[in-house]
């Protein structure tokens, strides 16, 4: 399966839609994080799911699994 990438423009506007905080982007694995609603929302054929509902918990992530390089999106 090949990762389509984000367009940087877009990631630079995004924010959570929850808290309207920053994301963090995982280009590894296709994901943008919300450290602020502990949520991660993913990334499909290139286009951010930014819907609570589609996002899981960041307490998901496997223990043994690296975390994400922060990655800011361009929001303070």
């Amino acid at each position: 399966m090949v990762k389509k990438s984000v367009d940087p423009k877009l990631l630079e506007i995004l924010v959570c839609p929850l808290t309207k905080g920053p994301l963090r982007y995982d280009a590894e694995r296709q994901e943008l994080i919300s450290d602020q609603a502990g949520l991660i929302y993913p990334i499909r054929d290139g286009i951010p799911i930014m819907l609570v509902d589609e996002a899981r918990p960041i307490k998901d992530i496997v223990a043994g699994d690296p975390p994400a390089t922060p990655q800011p999106t361009g929001r303070p």
